[in-house]
This record gives structure tokens, sequence and C-alpha cells, in this order.
């Protein structure tokens, strides 16, 4: 029979965790007992945690079913210092990490189409069980992923969100090395899309508010910059040829709705940017030119591995703030102002 492996737990086996008790509350540092991990699950010792957007959906409590107290994050990276009956691929003192995919059930009908992403009963770190704003996490190993050593821990933890979702949408997207792409929005998801579109070999049009955004966007790969303040960004585009993919990751719908007539023939435009209001299109739009539009989610753990592997070799990083875990809720204010540089990681 397999049996529990566990490294000795720090003493009084106590542990300093930041979470949100209800809806709406502000964040709260206590203390809890240091979890052990249950049949199929690893214990992580977190030594870094993304603080995103997403964790909002804790914060306020606006997904369905969620349970307080409730400890958010879901971009975490640590070392597995324990492991659960059953658990053979993972071992002690190796570096892992866990991103927005928690888990799957591998029964429902997506799961049996290998789609994970889409799984019917998707488990996500931080909303369905209690995620990395703490000194140490539980998670079940299909959640799991490996941290090459050429990256920190505050660099890989963004990838594991941020990082893969702009990833998996440009190497999805169907252009070519060579092709333009633009990437819309140059933030906390943008400068991690113009850096990833720029080493998968594309021509890479930044598009972004104000002329103070160039210099930084070509620091970061892009080949051209299209100030949407004073240019049609979609008349800039098709001047260079129109792009065969768009990403958009500004929360801007009607910016989104401004840059459908910069596609190419068979031009995507990819939502990843999260707004309330519609994106407004005319069938014509798409008809001629045979163009679409079409949202992505962040990836799965093959995916978010083969980010922080391809990040590791191509030299991407993140633009990160710290904060120690004490000051949680500075950072993740700090991240909803905005003014992030650009991406907040909590340091553990």
């Amino acid at each position: 029979m397999a049996t529990l492996r566990v490294a000795a737990k720090p003493e009084l086996a106590r542990m300093k965790v930041a979470q949100i008790s209800k809806p709406g509350a502000d964040f709260e540092i206590v203390e809890r007992e240091i979890p052990d991990p249950a049949e199929g699950q690893v214990r992580i010792k977190v030594q870094a945690c993304g603080v995103c957007h997403s964790d909002v959906f804790t914060k306020e409590g606006s997904w369905p079913g969620i349970q307080y107290p409730r400890i958010p994050g879901h971009e975490v990276v640590g070392i597995i210092d324990a492991v659960g009956a059953s658990v053979s691929e993972w071992k002690q003192g190796q570096r892992a990490g866990v991103g927005w995919h928690g888990g799957h059930d591998g029964t429902c009908r997506a799961c049996q189409r290998g789609d994970f992403r889409n799984c019917r009963n998707l488990k996500v770190p931080g909303i369905s069980y209690d995620g990395g704003y703490q000194q140490y996490m539980v998670a079940p190993v299909d959640a799991v992923v490996a941290i090459p050593d050429t990256l920190s821990d505050s660099e890989a933890a963004p990838l594991l969100c941020a990082g893969v979702t702009t990833f998996d949408a440009l190497r999805h997207s169907g252009a070519f090395p060579g092709d333009l792409v633009g990437v819309s929005g140059i933030g906390g998801v943008g400068h991690l899309g113009i850096q990833f579109a720029n080493k998968f070999g594309y021509k890479v049009a930044a598009i972004g508010r104000g002329a103070e955004n160039a210099a930084l966007a070509k620091k970061l790969g892009a080949s051209v910059y299209i100030d949407t303040q004073s240019t049609n960004a979609a008349e800039a585009l098709q001047k260079l040829g129109g792009a065969q993919a768009i990403l958009a990751t500004a929360p801007s719908s009607k910016a989104m709705s401004e840059l459908i007539d910069g596609l190419a023939t068979n031009g995507k435009l990819i939502v990843i940017g999260v707004a309330s209001d519609p994106i407004e299109v005319t069938p014509l739009q798409l008809i001629v030119g045979t163009r679409s539009i079409q949202g992505t989610a962040a990836g799965t753990p093959a995916g978010e591995e083969d980010t922080v592997n391809f990040a590791a070799l191509s030299g991407v990083r993140p633009m990160i703030e710290t904060y120690p875990l004490e000051k949680a809720g500075e950072a993740y204010a700090r991240m909803m102002s905005g003014k992030a540089q650009f991406r907040v990681v909590l340091t553990i």
C-alpha cells in the first residue's frame, strides 16, 4: 500500500495565510494549521504567488458557489515538501507550480475529448480550494507543473496564468513566422504577449494609448507601435498589410471593435481582456475576408509547462513588483489600481 511521504513540519505546524473571510472583506493575515496532502495531492512550500486580476472573483465573491473563508492565488511557485498516497511522479524537493487550471474531473465530455481547459467541473486554486496566498498549500497532482531552474520564483509565477494565456493564444492563432500580429494593450498581460509574439518570429504591432508607451513597446520586441490616441489603429494595420492575428488584452470592448477592420484575410481577433459590454461587429466585417473573433482562457498544466520552458529558453520575462505576504491587501490594491509595472507578486 502507498504511504504518505511528508517532510518534517515546522515548529508548531502553523503557517501564515492571507484570507478573505467573506465577500468584499479586507484581507486578514491569520495563522492556520499546515495541511497534509490527501491521496493524489502534493503539498507545496510556497515561494511566490502572483496577484492576478482574476483574484477579484475570490475577493468580491463573484464566482458561483465559492465558500469562505478562502485564500486566493492561482499563480503559485514553490517547492514540493510532501506527497500524498499514490503519488509517484513528484518527489520532495522538486520545484513546482500551480496555475489557473487547478484540476479536472477526467470524466465529463470535454475531458473525454482531451479538452481539459473546458472541463465542466474545472477546479481553480483560490476559488475551488485554497490558493497560494499562504506559506503552504495542497493541490491535486493533475494541476502541478515543473518549473525550470533558470526562472526565479517571482518570474515564473505570472507565467502560470497571464503567460500561458498569451502563449497558447499566439501559438494556436494560425499566424506563421513573418506574419503581422497585433497586441492590443501594454499591461500585465500585453507586455508578455508582445515578448512571446516577437520570440515566435512575428512582425509585432503593439497597440496602446499614448505616445509614452512607444519606447517600452519597442524594448519588449514590437516592430511597430500604434498610438490609438493619434492614429486609426485598423487603418494603420491595413497599411502594414493587415494583421493575421490581433491579441486583444486591453479590457475594452470598444477598442476591440475598432480593431476588427485591421485584420487580414482569414485574420483572427483573439479576445483575452474581460469587459462587460458587447463587442460591436457587423456580419459583413466577418464575411468579407473570412475573419473571425475567438475567446480564449488560461491554459492547461501542459500549456503552462510549455510556457515556462519556452520563457526559460527564449528570455521572456514578466516585469514585476513584489510585496511580502503580510502586505497582501496592499499588493491587491496596487494590482487593481492599474498602475503596477506590470505584474504584482507576493514573495513568501
